[in-house]
Formats: C-alpha cells, structure tokens, sequence
C-alpha cells in the first residue's frame, strides 16, 4: 500500500531544498548583477584616469563577489550555470586592466575570490580595453608613445601565453574562442598604431619642408581608426 504519509514528507523535504536553492540563486543573480555594473564603472574610472575610484569599486565588488560565492556554495549546478562566472570575468578584467595600466602587481586569481578560467578569460578580454587605450592615445597625437609599445606588448605576451592552455573547453569554459577574437584584435591594433605612427613621421616631415619654405604647417591628417 502507498504510504502518503511518507510520500508527503519526502515531497516537503523536496520542495524545502528547491526553496533554499531558488532563493539562492535569486540572490545570485542579483548580485552578479551589481558586479557586472560595478565593473563597468571601474574600467570607465581607469580609463578617466580616476584610479582611486577604480579600487573603491574595486574593493565593493570583492565583497560582492564574495557574498555571491559564499550564496550560492551549496548549490554548485547554480553557480556553475553561467551567470557567475560571467560577472567573475568582468570583476577580472576590471583588475587586471587597472594593474596593466597603474604598473601595479597583477592581482592573483585567488585573492580575487573567483574561479581560474573566469581569471583567464578576464585576461583575454582585459586586451580589449588595451586596445581602446592605445586608440584613446593616437587621438590625442600620441601614436609613436612608449606607452602604446609597451601596451602593445603586453597584449603579445598575452596572447601567447593564454594559448598555451591546450584543453578542452569543458576545463576552460570556452578560452579558444577568446584567444581567437584576441588574435585578431591585437594584429588591428598593430596595423592601426603602424599606421598612426607613420602619419605622424610623414607630417613631421611635412612640417619641416613648409617651415624651409616659409609656409604654413599642412593641416591635421585624417582621425584615428575606429575602434
């Protein structure tokens, strides 16, 4: 005979774990979310130069992240569904960015509370905001800068190490793609900072031939490629 007792009691137990996990993973959600934002602003910030900003948001959304991590530790199919490891990557490209550009140690993946591919793929996309930098400078007439060498560089080392990590994508969430599009963003950058520099030696060129002849400087070459 069907006990229904027991059927009901199994059935509440059930439905109590389901409970616990939904709440979690709303809790989850919400603050990877807040993560994400606080990132965004945090690149914005290093890009504005505003680097004290920067690690204000910086140190917020560690404690979110750990908040996230600590929420959702019981229920392991939640975290790893996707969206943590999402806001993860944008949390690390936001601290790898802001260590490239300040010169400061590069955080480890461990003090930054966050698993290791959502580190690596934060890396590669960290590359990204480099390359807006480096075009941010050309604007500004700062093509043949050491700085853009330097950065330029760095997204090379980059790149080459990244694509030593030969495994399947199931063990790196996806890192071939992004070492991929990293590929060709480098060799834009690399043609497009070629490009500015060689604009800049030929108008400096120009100038010093109008200034022999007594003429006016020649007017202001075309703006820098689009990002």
């Amino acid at each position: 005979m069907f006990d229904m007792a027991r059927y009901r009691d199994i059935c509440a137990k059930i439905r109590g774990q389901f409970d616990a996990k939904d709440a979690a993973r709303e809790r989850g959600l919400t603050l990877s979310r807040e993560v994400v934002r606080h990132s965004a602003n945090a690149i914005r910030a290093i890009h504005r130069r505003q680097f004290a900003e920067a690690r204000v948001l910086l140190e917020t959304i560690h404690a979110l992240v750990g908040e996230m991590n600590g929420a959702l530790a019981a229920f392991p199919d939640v975290k790893y569904a996707g969206f943590v490891h999402d806001s993860q990557k944008e949390y690390a490209e936001a601290a790898i960015f802001l260590s490239v550009v300040t010169g400061e140690p590069l955080p480890d993946p461990d003090a930054l509370s966050i698993d290791y591919p959502a580190y690596l793929h934060g890396v590669g996309d960290a590359t990204g905001e480099m390359r807006r930098l480096i075009l941010d400078r050309i604007r500004e007439g700062a093509s043949a800068a050491r700085e853009n060498e330097v950065m330029l560089d760095t997204m090379d080392e980059i790149y080459f190490e990244l694509i030593t990590f030969d495994y399947p994508a199931g063990v790196t969430a996806g890192l071939r793609r992004i070492t991929d599009v990293l590929r060709g963003t480098i060799e834009r950058t690399r043609g497009d900072l070629s490009a500015a520099i060689g604009q800049q030696h030929l108008r400096a060129a120009l100038e010093r031939v109008h200034a022999r002849l007594g003429l006016e400087p020649p007017a202001a070459g075309p703006d820098a490629p689009a990002e």
